[in-house]
């Protein structure tokens, strides 16, 4: 086939683990759940969540354990309920995976 320009240099990077991370973000209920524990000053129980979202209680337990399998929040049972907050260097880990995948001298 004739090309029409150069080669492109495609990166070849595994991005199985960044992958992963972001479809963690890619949903909006998993954002508010993440915006809520940044911002939080403590841990946030469960019931917090399943009160103020319009989700059931199987259904946010499975997006707390998305974001718990990608290493963002953490959780820890106290009688019958669990509370969450974010791991330690969420944000850092979100920062370092964005730069991955897009690094500072791709957007100047």
């Amino acid at each position: 086939m004739q090309r029409c320009c150069p080669p492109a240099t495609v990166d070849t990077v595994e991005r199985t683990v960044d992958a992963a991370l972001f479809k963690a973000l890619g949903d909006p209920h998993r954002l508010t759940i993440l915006a809520t524990l940044a911002r939080a000053g403590d841990v946030v129980c469960v019931c917090d969540f399943t009160s103020a979202l319009p989700l059931n209680q199987p259904t946010v337990s499975h997006h707390l354990k998305t974001l718990r399998d990608c290493g963002l929040v953490t959780g820890e049972r106290r009688g019958t309920w669990v509370y969450y907050r974010l791991t330690p260097g969420a944000r850092e880990r979100i920062d370092a995976a964005l730069h991955a995948v897009l690094p500072e001298t791709a957007l100047a």
